[in-house]
């Protein structure tokens, strides 16, 4: 095979590629742009939340803790859906 013909085949071989990568590229659907990451939001206080961790804090100590009853019992019955318990009027001791 003669160089100049090697030459030319080698060239259009090249430009036909070019052509399909344009092509491919120019098809091919723009993703949307790089945006900043979200920034997280500071969580909300529940103070049930807090109630816990103190009584986790408490220990063995916490069985006998009031608190920590109140705390457990709230949060079973939010866990179960139930609404809480109406808790009672407190009462004069001077009538």
């Amino acid at each position: 095979m003669d160089g100049k013909l090697l030459a030319r085949l080698g060239a259009v071989v090249f430009v036909a590629i070019a052509i399909t990568a344009t092509a491919i590229e120019m098809t091919r659907k723009e993703g949307a742009p790089a945006e900043e990451p979200a920034r997280l939001a500071e969580p909300v206080r529940d103070p049930l939340r807090e109630a816990q961790r103190r009584c986790q804090q408490l220990g063995q100590s916490a069985a006998s803790d009031a608190d920590c009853m109140r705390v457990w019992a709230e949060t079973r019955d939010r866990f179960l859906g139930r609404a809480p318990a109406p808790t009672a009027p407190p009462q004069n001791q001077g009538q």
